[in-house]
């Protein structure tokens, strides 16, 4: 069996033991007492998945561990055992392992603010040790787990504290205790996945199973006798009550309470009397089936049909095994009043055999007594469980049954927690010798004594390596190293090809200082030591090598922006120039002024106050290699290339179409005009209506939203302060307002005032200016006036000249009875409005107000309430006119 094949069996039948690895993982380093959280906080299986996949780190981590725990349990399990799908499987299919791993994921900061626990302080714990905060990971070592102040409102641990994340003292505040598992019995795995197997076998024919040569027969038996030669015939032969076969031309022959070899040879030496040169062969076709009784501290107590070549185990098997109270130790098989054998489980599955050596006749009994005295064997060992006591008395002997202890287990620290019966708890200490090896371990261990109930824990060695040294940051090789006196910074770095492209020059020592290994740091300069300007610090045990980047020690940086290719920060390089940067930035766009740059320099004036200097690098003739035009760059220093003038413009064009003699997309230039773009497109149609000329800019349409969005913001928010249902939901009326606001397009024309003659109105206020992206629609002349809205017969009149818009609306009927009649507006063919408030284009009523072609009159619906609703609705509806108006004159 492959290594992988074998980790998923152990992963499978050892849930607990991967609950407790995965805590390990991300979470155990940190031992301070947990805060209870409720059920309801768990993570969702999801969501740790994808933490896990959005941070590798803590995924290495917690396979790491598992590795680890496993290995000291004494199985053979490497890191490429475990993949990831496996890991995601057991978190999504088993609760306990999911809530684990969403508790360990909120104290590690991988939670919201209002679902996390608070991180405390390191405080002292029961014992004299001290608890550490789950440490997080550095931009420097991956990760994403630490919490921010921004997340908990206060300095986390790390922020408080940066050298608690030294790996060293990572490993220090690591506390050497056992997993808090919930152990079982030794062999209840055994019957549960047993029970399975045969409860998915149960139809699997008797016939199946290999019968050896020295199997009993019995009555019910069915024999398969073969033979040829001179004669060919197969016969199916059952062995009847009184223990006989019949054979053709030999008649019956009593094989019951025989062998199978012995039945072989009677029956092939009857048959060769009757036929000459044949050759016989017999086997066992059918088995017969005998009644037994499955008796005591089973799950199903109760007879059971089992084959006849069944043991004790098998009957336990079929009756679903021993009760958590049940004996593993001493399974009696009784035959009559006698006992045929007592079999011990304990054989079986620590040794591989069985001794139970009887088969089971029909009427036999399997009784399963009680169980015996039992101890509970926890901590570094490889199976800790619940065991049963037969013979053993000593320790020794118990730790035998639990696998014995792995080298990552101390055997000067094994502690006995005993229960004097019907009294009190007491805790047991196990004398060694101090310089004893395991052989005087082993001695000390035969002489203590072991009692029922008895738990026997032993604790695993400390967690950190002692004489190491760890290196750490801009190097190649990271990790820890063998410490030895004499010791220097040179020999873990020896050269610049140690370390990874641009290493900054700082450095530092961080040592622990006995007797508390408090930590403080040693600064040193790299590249003066690899140069060999200064000697290289001596190290000592737990000291750790920090070496920096360029990008994580303050380093110097210049930016550059505008015209260039990368614009951005850049660090700053001995004797940079501002062609240095230029060509870091990956040269000048097209679009680049490349005469002169303007240069920002800053400078710090005695230490208090910062003081900014402009100037202008002729950054064109620098890069033609011009003496003394290029400038050394300084810390911080700003460099900004321009763009050419009028740049923007490039590209920049107008759509003209409708009624000129050349439509099309017309190439512009900056202060070009109106007039000038019309005579370039020949000017206009014989049937051309200038009046109605619809002229739209992208930044009018974009103002034009705007204000209706704030107009839909401001109606939602009064119905937000008061106005709202009991439910919740905005008031019908507010609702159908914002809804006929959303549904009018955002308007781009701006209006304009042209005539047939462009020579009349050419460099005048209202020849305007065009822009890129403009369209001008020039439409045919209308003969009619656009009557609409809250009028008895909404339609389009035949323009009649000098008629006024009172007449316009005799004609379509007048205002209906829910017509605003004090509103009515005229929305002018050149996009101008004329309502009651415009009195300085005319004098009068809007009724009084003469048409001309295109124009059309509106006539709006009676607003309810008042306020800001009631202005709002006149705003939509004059919104949805001018809409009306401008459609129509597209129309035509």
């Amino acid at each position: 069996m492959n290594s992988a094949l074998f980790f998923l069996r152990v992963a499978r039948g050892l849930v607990i033991a991967l609950t407790f690895c995965l805590v390990s993982a991300v979470a155990a380093r940190s031992q301070q007492p947990q805060q209870q959280q409720p059920p309801d906080t768990d993570l969702a299986a999801d969501e740790i998945i994808q933490i896990l996949q959005e941070n590798p780190e803590v995924l290495s981590d917690a396979k790491a561990e598992i590795v680890s725990q496993l290995q000291n349990r004494g199985y053979s399990v490497s890191a490429r055992d475990i993949t990831d799908q496996r890991l995601f499987e057991e978190i999504r299919s088993d609760d306990r392992v999911r809530h684990v791993m969403s508790d360990a994921l909120k104290q590690r900061g991988f939670a919201n603010a209002d679902q996390s626990a608070s991180q405390a302080a390191p405080a002292p714990t029961p014992g004299g040790g001290r608890a550490s905060p789950s440490p997080a990971p550095t931009p420097g070592e991956g990760g994403t787990g630490k919490r921010s102040s921004e997340d908990t409102g206060r300095p986390s641990i790390q922020e408080q504290y940066p050298l608690r994340n030294l790996p060293a003292m990572r490993d220090l505040y690591t506390q050497a205790v056992n997993a808090p598992a919930q152990l079982e019995r030794f062999g209840v795995a055994l019957f549960r996945n047993s029970v399975a197997a045969a409860e998915k076998n149960r139809d699997r024919s008797p016939s199946d199973v290999p019968v050896g040569p020295d199997y009993i027969i019995g009555p019910g038996d069915e024999l398969l006798v073969e033979y040829w030669g001179r004669t060919t015939q197969r016969l199916q032969l059952t062995v009847d009550r009184e223990g006989r076969v019949l054979l053709p031309e030999a008649g019956g022959v009593i094989v019951a309470g025989r062998t199978l070899a012995d039945a072989e040879q009677i029956i092939q030496r009857l048959l060769t009397r009757q036929f000459r040169d044949i050759t016989v062969d017999v086997t066992l076709g059918r088995l017969r089936t005998v009644r037994v009784y499955v008796v005591g501290d089973v799950k199903n107590p109760g007879a059971y049909d089992i084959s006849s070549l069944s043991t004790p185990l098998n009957a336990i098997i079929a009756a679903g095994g021993p009760t958590t109270t049940g004996s593993y130790r001493l399974v009696r098989h009784i035959r009559g009043k006698k006992v045929v054998e007592e079999v011990d489980l304990y054989d079986l599955m620590l040794k591989g055999v069985s001794s139970a050596g009887v088969h089971i006749d029909s009427g036999d009994s399997i009784l399963v007594p009680p169980a015996g005295p039992q101890v509970t064997v926890a901590g570094a060992v490889r199976r800790p469980a619940i065991y049963e006591l037969h013979d053993e008395k000593t320790l020794d002997q118990i730790l035998d049954l639990a696998g014995g202890v792995p080298v990552t287990g101390e055997l000067k620290n094994v502690k006995v927690e005993r229960v004097e019966a019907h009294q009190r708890k007491e805790m047991l200490n196990v004398n060694l010798p101090q310089n004893g090896g395991p052989s005087e371990a082993a001695d000390a261990f035969k002489r203590i004594e072991i009692r029922d109930g008895d738990t026997v824990t032993v604790s695993p060695i400390l967690p950190y390596t002692n004489q190491v040294v760890y290196l750490q940051g801009h190097v190649f090789r990271p990790g820890k190293y063998p410490f030895k006196p004499g010791l220097k910074v040179t020999d873990l770095v020896s050269s610049f090809s140690d370390l990874l492209p641009e290493p900054a020059d700082r450095a530092e020592i961080v040592r622990l200082h006995p007797p508390d290994l408090s930590p403080n740091v040693i600064a040193f300069n790299v590249r003066d030591v690899l140069d060999k300007k200064t000697s290289a610090p001596e190290l000592q045990p737990f000291d750790t090598i920090r070496v920096f980047g360029r990008y994580d020690a303050d380093a110097p940086k210049v930016s550059i922006y505008g015209e260039v290719l990368r614009p951005g920060e850049y660090p700053l390089s001995e004797r940079m120039t501002a062609v240095d940067l230029v060509r870091a930035a990956g040269g000048f766009k097209r679009s680049a002024f490349t005469e002169t740059a303007d240069l920002s320099s800053y400078s710090v004036v005695n230490g208090e106050k910062v003081e900014m200097e402009h100037r202008q690098v002729p950054i064109g003739k620098a890069l033609e290699g011009t003496p003394d035009a290029d400038v050394v760059l300084k810390p911080g220093d700003v460099l900004t290339i321009g763009q050419i003038g009028g740049w923007s413009d490039i590209g920049g064009a107008i759509a003209i179409t409708g009624e000129v003699l050349h439509p099309g997309r017309y190439g512009i230039q900056r202060s070009e005009r109106l007039s000038e773009i019309l005579k370039r497109a020949g000017g206009f149609t014989a049937e051309a209506y200038p009046y109605g000329a619809i002229l739209e800019r992208a930044q009018v349409r974009e103002l034009s939203a705007r204000s209706r969005s704030e107009l839909v913001a401001n109606l939602q928010g009064q119905a937000a302060l008061g106005t709202r249902t009991a439910s919740g939901a905005i008031p019908k009326p507010n609702q159908d307002l914002i809804n006929r606001l959303k549904e009018i397009p955002a308007n781009g024309r701006i209006v304009i005032h042209i005539t047939p003659d462009i020579s009349q109105w050419q460099n005048t206020p209202f020849d305007v200016e065009v822009r890129p992206g403009d369209s001008l629609f020039i439409p045919k002349r209308p003969n009619f006036v656009m009557v609409a809205g809250q009028v008895y017969s909404p339609s389009a009149i035949t323009y009649a000249a000098g008629k006024h818009a009172g007449w316009y609306l005799q004609q379509a009927g007048g205002p209906t009875s829910i017509a605003n009649k004090k509103d009515i507006f005229v929305v002018k063919a050149n996009g101008s409005v004329v309502g009651k408030g415009s009195g300085q284009w005319w004098s009068g009523s809007v009724t009084s107000t003469t048409l001309q072609p295109g124009d059309t009159i509106f006539v709006p619906d009676k607003v309810s309430g008042s306020g800001m609703l009631k202005n709002a609705g006149l705003y939509i509806q004059l919104l949805s006119g001018v809409a009306v108006a401008a459609s129509v004159i597209r129309t035509f």
